[in-house]
This record gives structure tokens, sequence and C-alpha cells, in this order.
């Protein structure tokens, strides 16, 4: 059994060997751009996805993105920030517009980052128990209609595209991934289909630092990730002492770069590309 899980991996060795040698002929003969073949010598992929916080992180977080040359997908809510105000405001407007230019993606996250807390009304009728924790109602407990939840999704989607002046894609993520069978469906019909993460994906990051540092949350994504995962972090957590971004982002990405794995937005995901290219 043993010998024969070693001849696989050399086997595998040997194939991502040749197929990076057969690029590097391709780029000399300029067949390929380097982009290109690039993604190409990946063995897997994952979707990192960066829901917004207080967005302290955010600047240097966008300094490892671009200096490792990759992607994401932005799940973007109005949510408190460090500066005083909302993280969709005009004060990092232009940084949204800088993602955008870099090649980034953009879907919602919930206007005022609305927590679902329990179904209520009918199938034919739906409506929801939501907590905010940003925006006007901040803290407070109430019921929105279907219509008026889809408001919100519909609101954060709208502020992103007057930021970046890209179009988001017709994605949104709950809160927390707090959902129900009522509210996905609902959502879908007003054209949004909810996007959570993967179990090896969720990266930690909310976790207190006090029980999870950051090595060990590194150390452990680097051993489970795999091919297909999407992953999610964010733009700053309030209640984490030690921050996990940029501190843990970094090193994640070249170990799983090493690792054979690619780095694309959720546009190219095989659960979304269709519903995507539909809208």
């Amino acid at each position: 059994m043993l010998r024969a899980e070693v001849l696989r991996g050399l086997q595998a060795l040997r194939t991502r060997w040749h197929r990076i040698g057969v690029a590097a002929l391709l780029i000399a003969a300029g067949a390929f751009p380097v982009s290109a073949i690039a993604e190409n010598a990946c063995d897997s992929t994952v979707y990192l996805t960066l829901d917004t916080g207080h967005m302290g992180v955010a600047p240097l977080v966008a300094e490892v993105l671009q200096r490792q040359q990759v992607k994401v997908t932005f799940f973007a809510a109005s949510e408190r920030t460090q500066t005083g105000g909302g993280s969709l405001d005009g004060h990092w407007a232009a940084w949204w517009k800088s993602r955008a230019a870099e090649g980034h993606e953009f879907a919602s996250h919930t206007l005022d980052h609305v927590y679902w807390r329990a179904d209520e009304g009918s199938d034919g009728k739906p409506s929801f128990r939501v907590r905010p924790s940003a925006g006007p109602q901040a803290g407070q407990e109430f019921s929105l209609t279907g219509a008026q939840y889809c408001a919100q999704i519909d609101a954060a989607a709208r502020r992103l595209r007057d930021i970046t002046g890209k179009e988001p894609l017709p994605l949104f993520r709950a809160p927390g991934g707090k959902t129900s069978q009522r509210l996905l469906a609902t959502a879908r019909a007003c054209g949004y289909a909810h996007v959570g993460w993967s179990p090896a994906g969720f990266l930690g990051d909310e976790l207190p630092s006090e029980r999870y540092s950051n090595r060990a949350l590194l150390e452990q994504a680097l051993r489970t990730i795999r091919d297909g995962d999407i992953l999610l972090a964010h733009l700053g957590i309030w209640s984490r002492k030690d921050p996990w971004a940029p501190a843990v982002l970094e090193p994640l990405i070249k170990g799983l770069k090493e690792r054979g794995f690619c780095f694309r937005t959720l546009r190219d995901h095989p659960g979304y590309a269709e519903w995507i290219r539909q809208r």
C-alpha cells in the first residue's frame, strides 16, 4: 500500500514537472503569455473570498494580493470601520476602485450586514426575523419581508457598482453564513445565489487569538485545504487581538502556490459560472 502511494506521488510529481517544462518552452517561444501558462501549470484551484470588516487591514491586504498577483472575490457590506464611517462610504471609494482596476470581483454581503434570525410568514409570502450589525437599526431585531431582504442585497450591490463602475456578481453572502431554505429561495427569486465556504476554507480569523494562534491557523489551513475549496477571511475583525490579516494571508498564499494551487474568483467557480453567465 505504501509503495503504491509513493509511486503515485512520484508519477504526479513527474507529470507536474513535465507540464512546467512544456510551459517554459512555450513561454520562450512566445506561444502563450506567462500568466496563461502559470494558470495551466497549476494542479488545483481555490477561491479566496474576503468579507468586509473594520477595514483596518484592508490596505495591507491589498498589497499582499497585488504582490502575489492573486484575484479574489470581495463580499461587501457597509460595516462600521476604524475610520469612523462605513466600509462602503466615500473614504473607501478609492480603495474599492483600485481593487476593481486590478481585476477582483465583488458581490453583496447585504448593505447593513443583516443577520438572519428566523423564518416568518409563509413560502408564498416570506418574511424574516433579522438583526443588522450596521446601519441605522444596528443591534435591533425586527422583521423584513422577502422584498425588503432582497432590497438589502440590492443596495450593497448597487453601492459597489456606483463606487467601482464594475457590475457585481449576482451572488451574495449572508452575514455569518446564517440562512434558511426559504431565505435562499427568496434571494434566488430576486436574482442572487448564496455563497458559503468550504469547511476547510474557514480560515479562523474570527476566532480568539488567545486560543487560536496565527501559526496554528496557518498550519491547519495548509494541511486541510483541498482542490475546489472556497476560502473565507475578512478585512478586519474587531474581536481578534492578534490580527489574522495580513500576517497569515501571504504565507498561506505562498504555501498553497507551492502545493500547486491556483487562485481564481467565483466568476470561474463551476458551481456558479452558469448562474452568472445567465444573468
